[in-house]
C-alpha cells in the first residue's frame, strides 16, 4: 500500500508540482489550499506524511502546525514545512515548533522527494538507541 502524503500550499503551481513528483515515485498526494482544508482532511482521513506551506490565507501554516501537534491523534503526523521563509529565526522557528525537515524555496522536487524517502525509511527502520552487540564491552 502506498504512502499517503497531504500536500498543503495556497499557489497551485507549487502544489501541482509537489504533486506530479511524489505520484510519479509512488505516492498518493490529497492536496489543500490552504490551513483550515488541511486541518479538514486531516481529520477524516489522516495521511501518512505533511508537506506544509508556512505563508497561507485563512490559516498559516505555523499555526496549523501547532494545532496538529496539540492534538494527541495528529501530533505524531511527520510535517515537512516548505516555505520561502528562509531567514535563520524562521528556520529555528520551524524546527522548534516540531517539523521534521525544513525546505525553503525555490526548491528542487528531487530534494523533496529525498525527505520524504528519509522519513520513510526512519519509520520503517526505528534505531532504539541500541548500540551494536559487537562493540559491547
Amino acid at each position: 500500500m502506498s504512502k499517503r502524503i497531504l500536500a498543503v500550499d495556497d499557489e497551485r503551481q507549487i502544489v501541482r508540482l509537489i504533486q506530479v513528483n511524489l505520484e510519479r515515485a509512488g505516492y498518493e498526494v490529497v492536496t489543500a489550499g490552504d490551513g483550515l482544508q488541511a486541518l479538514e482532511i486531516v481529520a477524516n482521513d489522516p495521511p501518512d506524511l505533511i508537506v506544509l506551506d508556512w505563508m497561507m490565507p485563512q490559516l498559516n501554516g505555523m499555526e496549523t502546525l501547532k494545532r496538529l501537534k496539540a492534538n494527541p491523534a495528529t501530533e505524531r503526523i511527520p510535517v515537512i514545512m516548505l516555505t520561502a521563509k528562509s531567514q535563520d529565526a524562521d528556520v529555528f522557528k520551524g524546527w522548534s515548533s516540531g517539523v521534521d525537515s525544513y525546505l525553503t524555496k525555490p526548491f528542487n522536487p528531487m530534494e523533496l522527494l529525498s525527505f520524504v524517502k528519509r522519513i520513510f525509511e526512519a519509520q520503517e527502520n526505528p534505531d532504539d538507541g541500541d548500540e551494536d552487540e559487537r562493540f559491547t564491552i
